[in-house]
């Protein structure tokens, strides 16, 4: 897809950009490329990047005794997820440039379309990594620490695709990996919840993201790119709500152990009805409907969450 600068310039914008985004309708043309390279015209990435760190939060609070969630953990989890998620698409873009290039949905993407140069991709990667950074280091030493160790996963998640079937359970790894800094940045530790909250967001993640490859199914036949969207073929539907039956299950045992109550088991419940929608509707010859469905988790997000906080503040507060 094509738009019009304001110099007349071609603005080429990506297939599966949210239409009429500021970036797209507001951002200066110097601008445009950068924050298409961080994904800032599809906030669901950075979305779904911070669920896991503020369903943490929530549920390290409740087990704690707090009210509610730190406010300030909260926001720094937004910001490092904006800024780690723009720095991950800029590290994936960079290493699959060519493979972009042959796939309909990823051509217009700027390093591909010719619109940032390399080198200014590996630039930009490491200006938000260190905001990155600076995020991190707000946390306690055991966080910071487990922070770090994320990079390994996010530094071969990009690979995946090439050598297996599979590549959403790596992303699981690294988009889960805040269901255990929530946890450590409360408690300075690593426990059984914070554990089965994680385990539970790598089966989601595998039930979204096949969602979302699907729009790309035939593109990556031909390519060789591989993905759970290919190998589950026709059985997506049985597939992907087994492993949202997983995450659900794998979450009600961490919510049990965190010694949660019925609010929040509720907001599981309300969460779980949320996922069986995805599925019932799911049409995986429509690449318009799985792209909103995949979108529609930052909804599923908020069910899940305020669930949590509802219960914290009840104990708190119920009498």
């Amino acid at each position: 897809m094509t738009a019009s600068t304001g110099d007349n310039t071609p603005d080429l914008v990506p297939a599966d950009a949210v239409r009429g985004h500021w970036v797209t309708n507001h951002a200066p043309d110097w601008l445009k490329p950068y924050a298409r390279l961080a994904r800032w015209d599809r906030p669901i990435g950075w979305w779904l990047l911070m669920w896991p760190c503020w369903f943490s939060a929530a549920l390290a609070a409740g087990a704690a005794g707090h009210a509610y969630p730190n406010l300030w953990h909260l926001a720094l989890f937004m910001i490092g997820a904006i800024v780690m998620r723009g720095a991950g698409c800029t590290y994936n873009d960079i290493v699959d440039r060519e493979l972009d290039a042959d796939v309909e949905r990823t051509r217009m993407r700027p390093i591909p379309s010719g619109q940032v140069s390399v080198r200014q991709a590996q630039a930009f990667m490491v200006a938000q990594s260190l905001i990155g950074f600076l995020v991190l280091i707000q946390f306690n030493t055991f966080a910071i620490a487990l922070g770090i160790c994320s990079l390994a996963i996010v530094a071969i998640y990009p690979f995946m695709k090439r050598i297996t079937s599979w590549p959403q359970v790596v992303l699981g790894f690294a988009f889960n990996w805040g269901a255990l800094m929530g946890w450590a940045a409360v408690f300075g530790e690593i426990a059984a919840p914070a554990v089965l909250l994680y385990l539970g967001g790598i089966a989601w993640t595998i039930g979204y993201d096949t969602i979302y490859a699907h729009q790309d199914r035939r593109d990556d036949a031909i390519i060789g790119i591989r993905s759970t969207a290919r190998l589950f073929g026709n059985n997506s539907r049985l597939g992907i709500g087994l492993f949202y039956a997983a995450a659900a299950t794998l979450w009600g045992a961490a919510l049990l152990l965190a010694g949660v109550g019925i609010v929040g088991f509720a907001g599981l419940a309300a969460a779980a009805a949320h996922l069986t929608w995805q599925v019932a509707t799911l049409d995986i010859e429509n690449g318009p409907r799985c792209l909103k469905l995949f979108r529609s988790n930052r909804d599923f997000g908020w069910i899940l969450f305020l669930g949590l906080v509802g219960d914290s503040l009840l104990r708190q507060f119920g009498g």
